[in-house]
């Protein structure tokens, strides 16, 4: 009788610790499936694109800025378009201003270099004429206001979008198609061109109070050409 009682002591403390050690491999399994992530630091709401950057030194920072700004104006001053490109690329708008205004300096003296500027920005969609060039190529072409040379800059005036100076070509081009500078150029053709290139200005400067003016000068001018042609 003693003897079976061991032996049943015996089995069920065997069963016992199976039993523990199952359920200590379960824990393990799901403590291991719902292990948190390796701590890591926060990096803001953006965290999952972006690795954090420690600060930087801001005046090395402005150091760098102001030998990038130098080197590409000297680029720009002795004519290298391509300095235009580096300066799109950086994303700083005035920079880009200054960089095509010195490219359009070093032109200035040539109506070759200043079309073939014009050209260069043209063939690159992320290239933009600015104020400066577009002002250049309207002196430019009055010298030899043909056909296709208005049509050419009432179009590169209207990428600069400024309704002023849109409004100011067109005035010239109707004051020199009346004193006969532009014989082969009609007055509907005229009419054509300055009404089709107003719609490259954005909406905004349409809508602005100069794009106002603007569309009063197109009116005027439309009538004119009108009882012109009749």
């Amino acid at each position: 009788m003693g003897t079976l009682f061991i032996t049943s002591f015996f089995l069920l403390g065997i069963i016992i610790f199976a039993l523990y050690l199952r359920h200590n491999a379960s824990s393990s399994d799901d403590s291991a499936g719902h292990a948190l992530p390796p701590y890591g630091r926060f990096a803001g709401l953006f965290g999952d694109h972006a690795e954090i950057q420690q600060p930087k030194d801001e005046g090395a920072s402005d150091a760098e800025l102001a030998l990038r700004r130098a080197r590409l104006l000297g680029l720009a001053g002795s004519g290298q378009r391509e300095s235009l490109d580096e300066a799109h690329a950086s994303g700083d708008a005035g920079l880009y201003d200054e960089v095509l205004d010195k490219l359009v300096s070093h032109a200035a003296h040539s109506d070759k270099s200043l079309l073939a500027l014009v050209s260069y920005i043209t063939r690159t969609e992320s290239l933009r004429v600015n104020r400066r060039l577009a002002e250049a190529l309207m002196e430019s072409w009055q010298k030899a206001p043909a056909r296709a040379a208005t049509a050419k800059m009432l179009h590169i005036v209207a990428l600069a979008d400024d309704a002023s100076l849109y409004r100011q070509a067109v005035e010239i081009a109707l004051r020199l198609w009346r004193e006969g500078r532009v014989p082969d150029l009609t007055s509907t053709e005229l009419r054509a061109l300055a009404d089709g290139e107003y719609w490259v200005l954005t909406t905004g400067t349409r809508n602005s109070g100069a794009g106002f003016m603007l569309k009063r000068t197109l009116a005027h001018m439309r009538r004119e050409l009108e009882e012109g042609a009749r």
